[in-house]
C-alpha cells in the first residue's frame, strides 16, 4: 500500500526526524515538508495526500487550531512533545498521537493504524443489524455475526465507526452517537466524543485514560463523572 504524506512542524530537525523514520518504511512517499499549516495548504488543496504528520505547538496557527478548520480526507498523526493535548486531539479525529522523540517501533504502530483504516474503508459496511446479544455487519458481500460480549471498543473516525473485537476490526459508515443509542447502556459506555467501550473488557483506568488490553482510550471530561458513577463506583472496593 502506497501512502503519500506531508510533514508540518516549525522545527527543521523534527521534520527531518519524521522523514528519517518514514524512509525506513516501504511505499511512504513524501510530498512536502512545511514549517506551518498555511505553507501546506496549497498542497492539501491541489493534491491527494493520504497522511499528514502534524506538530501541535507552532507559532501563529497551531496544529489543533488548524485541525478545527480542517475539511480534507487526509488522515492525521500528531507528533508532539506535549502529552496534555491527547484527549482534545482524539476528539478532532486524529488517527494517532505520537510523542517526541519518536521511537521507530511507535512510528510503525502509527503507520499500521493508517493502513488498517484504509483497508477497512475498502471493505466498509453500510449495514448494521442490532440485536440484544449480537449484531450483523455486512462486510465483503456477506453478513458477519458479532457477539456484543466480544466487542472490546468502538472508535469513531470522521464519518465512520471501527468496531474492535479480540481478533478483528470492522468498519461501517455510521456515527458514534447512532451506534451508542442502539447498544445496551449497562455494558457499553460512551467515554469520549469518539469512543464507546465495553466495560467488561476494561483492564485499568488511570487519570484520563482507560486501558483495554494494550489499547489506551481517552476518558473525556464531559463523560467522566457519569461513567465513574454508573460503571465504577458500585464495584469499587476500598479500605474502611
Amino acid at each position: 500500500m502506497t501512502l503519500k504524506y506531508i510533514i508540518i512542524d516549525d522545527e527543521p530537525l523534527a521534520r527531518e526526524g519524521v522523514k528519517i523514520q518514514a524512509d525506513k518504511i516501504p511505499n511512504l512517499i513524501c510530498e512536502g515538508s512545511f514549517s506551518s499549516p498555511m505553507e501546506a495548504n496549497d498542497v492539501l488543496l491541489n493534491q491527494e495526500i493520504d497522511l499528514m504528520f502534524l506538530d501541535i505547538e507552532m507559532p501563529g496557527l497551531n496544529g489543533l487550531e488548524f485541525l478545527k478548520t480542517f475539511k480534507f480526507e487526509t488522515l492525521v498523526i500528531l507528533t508532539t512533545a506535549y502529552p496534555q493535548y491527547a484527549l482534545e486531539a482524539f476528539e478532532l479525529d486524529v488517527i494517532d498521537y505520537v510523542m517526541k522523540p519518536i521511537r521507530f517501533e511507535r512510528f510503525v504502530k502509527a503507520i499500521n493504524k493508517v493502513k488498517d483504516f484504509r483497508l477497512l474503508k475498502t471493505n466498509e459496511s453500510n449495514e448494521v443489524d442490532f440485536n440484544d446479544d449480537y449484531i450483523y455487519i455486512k462486510s465483503e458481500r456477506k453478513y458477519v455475526k458479532l457477539y456484543l460480549k466480544d466487542i472490546r471498543f468502538i472508535k469513531g473516525l470522521k464519518d465512520y465507526v471501527i468496531i474492535h473485537t479480540d481478533h478483528e476490526k470492522f468498519m461501517t459508515a455510521m456515527n458514534v452517537k447512532t451506534v451508542h443509542s442502539k447498544l445496551n447502556k449497562g455494558i457499553f459506555a460512551r467515554v469520549s466524543k469518539s469512543y464507546i467501550i465495553n466495560v467488561n473488557h476494561i483492564t485499568s483506568i488511570e487519570n484520563d485514560m482507560i486501558w483495554i488490553g494494550n489499547e489506551d482510550i481517552p476518558l473525556g471530561n464531559t463523560y467522566k463523572s457519569n461513567f465513574i458513577e454508573k460503571h465504577i463506583k458500585d464495584k469499587l472496593i476500598e479500605r474502611n
